[in-house]
């Protein structure tokens, strides 16, 4: 079997891909098929992390548009966060393994509140850790709190699953002659304003040196292939850029 390229890894998911076909809320099946990827990566002994958006339930920033107040949608997409979180640890315990749900948001009675080494000491013992309720501030987004959690857990890489192969040109959808990037360096992502990941995050991975892979969660078995590091999605870090 083919050896991990990397040790400890913290995946991103969005709130969005745990909807399967449904245009809301958690699909059990997609649910449950993420938790048995996750589980292939574990079982190589990889130190997995997740952080899981709630964009699925809701979203602050819309909240924030239709009026409401900015602070307020933020906090109850961070709600939303947890009850994502509380999913994913129900689908992988499931199929065995010990998983942990720290929250930047106390609330002791279904989750740990977030401790940093404490996380590491469950990552160490070979439990997952779900990182819920993002940085715990409003205007803070889940990807800048993925980037945050990564580079204190000490990640190897940050893995960013979306719905496309990696990270375009241009949108794929909207345009047939947009190219994928098999590598890109930070400073491009920002110069050519690419959608990969809030400006926030974006700078923090750049400024202390975390390696991104952005790649295709809808392909099943890319977390796997991605973490032995097989040419998968698109690479993002101190690279060179180069389109494909």
């Amino acid at each position: 079997m083919t050896q991990p390229k990397y040790k400890r890894i913290l995946l991103k998911l969005s709130g969005e891909a745990l909807m399967g076909e449904e245009k809301y809320g958690i699909d059990t099946g997609t649910l449950a098929q993420i938790a048995s990827e996750v589980k292939e990566v574990h079982d190589l002994g990889v130190e997995v992390a997740l952080v899981i958006g709630g964009g699925n339930i809701f979203r602050g920033v819309s909240g924030a548009a239709k009026g409401m107040d900015r602070s307020s949608a933020d906090y109850m997409g961070m709600l939303a966060t947890v009850i994502n979180s509380l999913a994913m640890q129900d689908a992988l315990e499931k199929l065995g393994l010990e998983t942990r749900v720290q929250s930047a948001i106390e609330m002791r009675e279904i989750a740990e509140p977030y401790i940093r080494r404490k996380a590491i000491r469950h990552l160490e013992k070979g439990r997952v850790v779900i990182f819920a309720a993002g940085t715990g501030n409003p205007y803070f987004t889940t990807d800048t709190a993925a980037a945050l959690r990564a580079m204190e857990i000490r990640a190897d890489v940050m893995l960013k699953a979306t719905k496309v192969e990696g990270v375009f040109t241009s949108d794929p959808v909207k345009d047939p002659n947009a190219k994928l990037y098999r590598s890109l360096s930070y400073m491009d992502v920002l110069q050519k304003e690419l959608k990969v990941m809030d400006a926030t995050a974006v700078s923090l991975g750049m400024d202390n040196g975390l390696p991104l892979v952005v790649f295709d969660l809808t392909t099943r078995g890319n977390i796997l292939r991605v973490v032995r590091g097989e040419n998968v999605g698109t690479l993002v870090g101190c690279v060179p850029t180069v389109t494909v």
